[in-house]
């Protein structure tokens, strides 16, 4: 079961310029967003661990982005 409303993923892709979006097309792209999100925080969760925190920062956010 998605976690992402897939009402919320169909208004990001229709503000990025999709005209319309299939119903099958919005589930794919819920589930390969959450599944980016989950490799990004898992990413962002080692370079925090490695500086000694808990707790993920933007800054682990954003160097995660880049290594991926």
């Amino acid at each position: 079961m998605a976690e992402l409303p897939i009402a919320a993923v169909v208004r990001i892709a229709k503000k990025s310029g999709a005209e319309r979006v299939g119903s099958d097309a919005a589930v794919a792209l819920v589930a390969q967003t959450e599944e980016y999100i989950a490799g990004l925080v898992k990413e962002a969760n080692k370079l925090a661990m490695h500086a000694g925190r808990k707790t993920i920062k933007e800054e682990d956010i954003e160097l995660a982005v880049k290594s991926l």
